[in-house]
């Protein structure tokens, strides 16, 4: 047998439920000249548009309206840089939070050149004057021969100016800094650890999103380890 649906020929109301009926709240007209009091729609202040245009010269208005097209320019312009940007772009970006924080990592537990072996005292001394500061994030196997090792924490450490800025010019000094990139890698991590990165060819292809996830991820563990160093 087919059950027919009851259906209520009046809707029940708000006092039979038990639940009372709430009114919508009402404000006062922004305008000083207007006493009336009404229901505002979202973002409303004014009861009608009369008034809206008797306080629109008031010279906080025009502060608050000036506020308000700078903000939705600079969002425009924002979101027309972003709409620019390629791949490349996000790609570089990650990659600088990246090494800004094992720079700064390696720096908060005292370790030296990985590549020189000197001091953070020698260095300073030494290269303090350079613009930028006397510290890189270097990376063991380079951007350019190996790509898909450019984000990975494990080819990234702390290395001077010197070493990493001058490595390429010279045949013989960038043989030599390799050389001692690669003894101070296996003192930090180990052989085994060391044969793994160099044997690793797996290609990495990050998609935008991902790229924005992890330049937010390092930038917020930079943000932690600088206000861990305030605090000590």
């Amino acid at each position: 047998m087919k059950r027919t649906e009851l259906k209520r020929k009046t809707p029940l109301k708000a006092k039979a439920s038990g639940i009372a009926e709430r009114k919508p709240r009402q404000r006062k007209c922004d305008n000083p000249a207007c006493d009336v009091k009404f229901t505002p729609k979202i973002g409303q202040k004014v009861c009608c548009w009369q008034c809206g245009l008797a306080i629109a010269d008031q010279p906080a208005n025009q502060k608050k309206a000036r506020m308000a097209i700078d903000q939705r320019e600079r969002r425009e312009i924002k979101e027309r840089r972003e709409k620019l940007r390629s791949h490349g772009d996000y790609v570089q970006e990650a990659t600088s939070a990246v090494q800004a924080y094992r720079r700064v990592y390696e720096l908060s537990i005292g370790s030296g050149c990985i590549s020189c072996g000197k001091s953070q005292a020698e260095i300073e001394a030494a290269q303090g004057w350079k613009t930028g500061g006397a510290w890189d994030g270097g990376h063991f196997l380079s951007k350019g021969a190996r790509p898909e090792l450019r984000l990975e924490e494990n080819n990234i450490w702390l290395q001077c100016k010197g070493c990493n800025g001058g490595s390429a010019k010279y045949a013989r000094k960038g043989e030599s800094v390799r050389n001692g990139f690669r003894a101070g890698l296996i003192e930090r991590i180990g052989l085994e650890a060391v044969e793994a990165l160099e044997a690793d060819h797996r290609p990495r292809k990050y998609t935008i999103d991902e790229l924005k996830q992890i330049t937010a991820h390092y930038r917020a563990l930079l943000r932690d380890l600088k206000k861990q160093e305030t605090q000590l």
